[in-house]
């Protein structure tokens, strides 16, 4: 029920700079190793799911790391911004190939839980249909599923001048919320579940792609939450 990651922080130590691709593409849906284009098709295949756009080895949490996420992402890269006191920038991860782009973006950032103890984010972009902030919340569709939206939004996320609302979707051991912005999926994901508060205020977002950002982001040590670098 969506792809293996670790369980809680590493903490907030060195950063680490360089980007490594030892890992296979796995499926963003599954975590299962996917199949490579071949002569007959320019798709990436999971046994399991089918065509998919391939989620990469996690990108390091780093300028570097982040220059190469946002080399061809084609979906915003949301930070949530400023972010939480005490917070860091600990990864990034994408899904999708040299030939379609990135078509999903995952950050990461990682800092204490209010509640107590460390806790996890994950922010996911993605467009409809890839699966990946499903995944990371623990479900097995590529959306939020049947009755989504039908109560009351539990959150607000800001972007520009506009709001816009996400709803609490029923996860396993963490907090998950979801909505959509202009025309892409948008999940935040927390771990442990009490984290969750951080969503009690409305919190901005910044789209790491956009230019002539004066952003100093705080760098940590990579989240167990994305997959292998």
């Amino acid at each position: 029920m969506g792809w293996s990651v670790g369980q809680g922080s590493t903490g907030h130590g060195s950063t680490g700079h360089g980007r490594h691709r030892h890992s296979p593409a796995a499926c963003p849906r599954c975590g299962k190793a996917v199949r490579e284009p071949t002569a007959w098709s320019s798709a990436w295949r999971c046994d399991w799911h089918g065509e998919v756009h391939p989620l990469l080895p996690a990108f390091s949490p780093s300028r570097e790391g982040l220059d190469g996420l946002l080399r061809t992402a084609g979906v915003p890269a949301w930070l949530p911004w400023p972010l939480p006191v005490g917070w860091l920038v600990t990864g990034f991860a994408g899904a999708g190939d040299e030939r379609t782009g990135i078509r999903a973006c995952a950050v990461a950032v990682s800092g204490p839980n209010p509640l107590g103890g460390p806790a996890d984010m994950l922010v996911v972009a993605e467009e409809p249909g890839i699966g990946l902030g499903a995944a990371v919340a623990g479900l097995d569709g590529v959306d939020p599923g049947a009755g989504f939206a039908s109560a009351p939004p539990a959150a607000t996320v800001s972007f520009g001048k506009h709001d816009f609302p996400l709803w609490q979707v029923d996860s396993p051991d963490r907090a998950a919320f979801a909505g959509e912005i202009k025309g892409h999926w948008m999940w935040v994901v927390l771990w442990p579940e009490t984290a969750g508060i951080l969503l009690i205020e409305p919190i901005g977002l910044r789209d790491l792609r956009d230019p002539d950002q004066d952003l100093d982001l705080p760098f940590g040590a990579p989240s167990p939450r994305l997959p292998a670098p």
